[in-house]
């Protein structure tokens, strides 16, 4: 006679108690998960997890005290068989190349049905060490043919400007080019890092070594 498993405990990371609670949904509806717990912070998300000590976490990548990459290297670090989920926005190849190196077992764009959250999570439950994502193979194809999202050096220019806090204005009057120029540097800058904004650019620029330092007060 066999009796039913153990739910897998999950516990969720995201600072927007919206997200929060229709993760939180989408996982009561699969029996064999549980949330046992929701943080909104990195910190908040390590005590947590030493309490619970959860078979997955699934963290948003941006956080206010840090990424869910910090997350993913202590929690690795510490239990190396926890499953561990990676949700963004910004699901660009640079975001998708930083997670699997920090030893995430998945990585799901925001923009996915929330289904795709349970099974990435039920898969690093089972496969901690594997790294599912759908669009890792375009990922590595781009990377393989030089189609990456490696920067010019005149937008490494740029970036570097935009982390002293310039303006488009300014950096095309450093620069010597027109401030259409200079606004048109700074979108193909946010593209190739998977940014919508000057902050999130930054954060990612800084988490991939294209910056080595960048005005505290623009974060």
């Amino acid at each position: 006679m066999t009796t039913d498993p153990t739910p897998t405990p999950v516990l969720l990371v995201d600072d927007h108690e919206l997200i929060r609670a229709g993760l939180a949904t989408a996982f009561s509806l699969d029996p064999t998960t549980e949330v046992v717990d929701q943080a909104g912070s990195v910190a908040q998300a390590l005590s947590l997890f030493e309490q619970h000590q959860p078979k997955v976490v699934v963290t948003d990548l941006q956080l206010p005290d840090g990424t869910g990459l910090d997350i993913v290297r202590a929690v690795r670090k510490q239990a190396p068989d926890t499953g561990l989920v990676v949700l963004t926005m910004h699901s660009g190849d640079e975001q998708i190349f930083a997670a699997m190196e920090a030893g995430a077992s998945a990585f799901v764009g925001k923009d996915a049905p929330s289904t795709e959250v349970v099974k990435a999570a039920k898969h690093a439950a089972v496969s901690p060490r594997t790294f599912l994502c759908a669009s890792l193979s375009a990922a590595m194809i781009r990377r393989m043919s030089g189609e990456t999202s490696r920067l010019s050096d005149r937008e490494q220019e740029v970036l570097v400007l935009l982390a002293d806090g310039l303006g488009a204005g300014q950096i095309a009057s450093r620069l010597y080019m027109s401030e259409s120029t200079a606004k048109s540097h700074i979108a193909r800058i946010y593209q190739k890092l998977g940014a919508t904004n000057r902050a999130q650019a930054l954060v990612t620029a800084m988490r991939s070594g294209l910056l080595s330092t960048m005005n505290p007060s623009i974060i």
